[in-house]
């Protein structure tokens, strides 16, 4: 009986190092240019590939000027269905968002807090060894807490709240190089 739990012991070893050493820890950074070209925010995104169809993935948008400020944060994890940095991808993730947002017609400028989780799904198109290019989109959803202002420079506040919100988030046109 102690042969066959050895030999199994060692049977699950040999899978599990054969899992592990398959290829799949690898690195990736990208960008998505999608945000620079629609509001001018940099943003880096950086994954950690640790199984054949799971990634952990952390990333970082700032935009100090402009129309859309914010700065937000964000980690979250990646299933690919055939083979990371690969094909089809489903992401959850958790974010949090400073922002002040302005409108250009009616001068009514917002600025507060998002926390929330997020959705979104898509696909990567492998380009070469290294280089991908993501497409997708999705949505997040949580808690927000603002302060609306009626114009950019008086001050005057008009409003103030919170409250749950739905927003599109992450439309992408990514560029990702991957170590």
């Amino acid at each position: 009986m102690k042969k066959y739990l050895i030999v199994a012991a060692l049977l699950a070893s040999a899978v599990a190092l054969a899992e592990a050493g398959a290829g799949a820890q690898e690195l990736s950074l990208s960008t998505n240019i999608a945000d620079y070209a629609r509001t001018g925010t940099a943003n880096v995104e950086a994954s950690y590939g640790f199984s054949r169809h799971w990634s952990v993935n952390a990333g970082v948008k700032y935009d100090p000027l402009g129309q859309y400020r914010q700065q937000l944060y964000s980690l979250g994890s990646r299933y690919w269905p055939w083979h990371i940095y690969s094909g089809w991808w489903m992401c959850a993730k958790v974010q949090y968002q400073e922002f002040n947002e302005s409108e250009s017609v009616t001068l009514v400028t917002s600025e507060g807090d998002r926390y929330g989780a997020g959705l979104s799904a898509g696909y990567s198109k492998m380009l070469g060894k290294h280089f991908n290019i993501d497409v997708g989109a999705g949505l997040w959803t949580g808690y927000s807490k603002y302060t609306s202002y009626a114009c950019p420079t008086c001050g005057r506040v008009t409003g103030s709240g919170d409250g749950t919100f739905l927003l599109p988030h992450d439309i992408i046109f990514a560029l990702s190089y991957i170590f």
